[in-house]
């Protein structure tokens, strides 16, 4: 009688910890970060946190995620940068799988001093709602993609 109680004591502690998988984690890494705006990868996906200027609520930090497919990556990080050396500025639109995204420039008198804004929508049809972002300039731009 003690061996069958036994062998059942061990039977169920096997199976209870054949519940417990030991599943892979993919590292998060929060690359460059300016204010409260940052880039954090996970795997090959990008997610672009940034805070809006105007909000109703108290969440004033929103985002905006992109899969590193064809350097996706660099090649945001080109696009802005080429939009302030443009002549004139202009606003670039470009489409994310979930959003759409314009790039807003703005120049002062000096140069180096132009900005971009990220003005960000969703897909959906009932997300008629905006989110702007702080304005950046060139510098903070080089150090949110840690460039």
């Amino acid at each position: 009688m003690k061996k069958i109680i036994t062998l059942a004591a061990l039977f169920f502690t096997f199976v209870s910890f054949a519940q417990v998988k030991v599943l892979e984690t993919v590292p998060v890494e929060k690359l460059g970060k300016v204010n409260n705006n940052y880039i954090q990868k996970i795997g090959d996906e990008y997610t672009v946190y940034y805070t809006i200027v105007q909000s109703d609520d108290d969440s004033t930090l929103r985002k905006f995620s992109f899969k590193n497919i064809d350097n996706a990556y660099n090649s945001l990080y080109s696009i802005i940068m080429g939009g302030f050396t443009a002549s004139p500025l202009y606003d670039i639109k470009l489409e994310l799988p979930n959003n759409y995204i314009w790039l807003h420039y703005t120049g002062n008198v000096v140069p180096d001093k132009a900005t971009v804004q990220f003005m960000v929508s969703g897909k959906e049809r009932d997300a008629a709602t905006n989110n702007v972002s702080e304005p950046f300039v060139k510098d903070q731009i080089n150090k949110l993609f840690q460039k």
